[in-house]
């Protein structure tokens, strides 16, 4: 019955989310003028796929039925060393901790520390049992396990410090997409979302191209003018200014393009404002790449991959780093 009723807690914060609230609005401004990458737009596209895909009753109910979890078991203490990328990026971690009954301790990243906390006290309101079950602090302390997820330098910190609980610590990851000269202008509009959404500033974002020998770039040139929106944000065009002035200097060729610097470069992680790519002859080198790369990418586009423009519509099975975090709670 708690599990059933946690559940509904969940859809009621989902129709809260997707409603048009006076007091929500004024929050997703609030967390703008906090952190200028927090677009609004953004804002609001994080909160659309939390409450469509994290927090729908049906899907969690198909979710949560292949665990084995227990209410009847105590609870564990839980902390979670939250990251700021991306507006309310954690939430997932969260939603596992409380979904499965369990005690939350979040350490808030400086980044989001507006929104998130808004969006846990009305989920609060909709479920009695939460008001003990959730808990922000500035140090964590008397926890069971904990979830940290950071760059690779601050990855070495947590694995230093939370190395003797059980813990879920997450390092750098990218993604990229594989194209074949064939996709539609539809398909490479899809992709400039996975590319430019958030800024291009999450795991699930694509920061390499992989592109067969002579591709002919036109057609995505002219899809990802459907993006030259982004040439409005301060930030992200003095990444821009920065990265092609250095460039420039080295002498390095790049696509011109005014809101994207797009240059040959073998590397996965791509800079903000940077899309990187590189030739293949077949698809050898295509499995040799992925296999060689295989523990720091998230998401891979393309055929017989996932689809053009879904990156960041994420499900409650897409795991980060692609560990099971609900299994590694239920097993605690």
């Amino acid at each position: 019955m708690n599990m059933q009723n946690r559940i509904r807690a969940a859809q009621q914060l989902a129709d809260f989310l997707l409603s048009d609230d006076a007091e929500l609005e004024e929050i997703i401004h609030r967390t703008y003028i906090h952190n200028y990458w927090f677009t609004p737009e953004n804002i609001k596209y994080s909160i659309q796929n939390i409450a469509k895909e994290f927090l729908n009753e049906q899907k969690l109910t198909e979710w949560l039925s292949i665990y084995a979890i227990n209410d009847d078991k105590k609870p564990k203490t839980i902390a979670i060393v939250a990251a700021g990328n991306l507006p309310m990026v954690s939430f997932h971690d969260i939603l596992c901790v409380l979904i499965s009954g369990n005690i939350l301790q979040l350490k808030l990243a400086e980044k989001d520390k507006i929104l998130l906390p808004f969006v846990l006290k009305k989920w609060q309101s909709f479920d009695a049992l939460l008001h003990d079950k959730i808990n922000i602090v500035e140090r964590l302390q008397d926890f069971d396990a904990v979830i940290a997820t950071g760059s690779n330098n601050s990855a070495r910190y947590f694995e230093y410090y939370f190395g003797k609980y059980k813990h879920i610590i997450r390092k750098n990851r990218n993604s990229i997409a594989i194209l074949d000269g064939s996709e539609s202008i539809e398909q490479l509009i899809a992709l400039g979302h996975d590319v430019f959404d958030y800024f291009g500033l999450g795991c699930r974002n694509v920061s390499a191209l992989l592109l067969p020998e002579n591709y002919d770039f036109s057609n995505l040139l002219v899809a990802f003018q459907s993006f030259s929106f982004l040439d409005q944000h301060n930030a992200y065009m003095n990444n821009l200014d920065y990265q092609r002035t250095l460039y420039l200097m080295n002498q390095t060729k790049m696509l011109d393009i005014n809101f994207v610097n797009i240059v040959e470069n073998n590397a996965l992680c791509s800079p903000i404002s940077c899309l990187f790519y590189q030739y293949y002859k077949n698809n050898d080198e295509i499995n040799s790449f992925i296999n060689q790369e295989n523990g720091n990418l998230q998401c891979i586009v393309g055929k017989g991959y996932l689809n053009f423009g879904q990156t960041q519509m994420p499900s409650l099975n897409d795991y980060a780093d692609n560990i099971d975090t609900m299994q590694f709670i239920t097993n605690l």
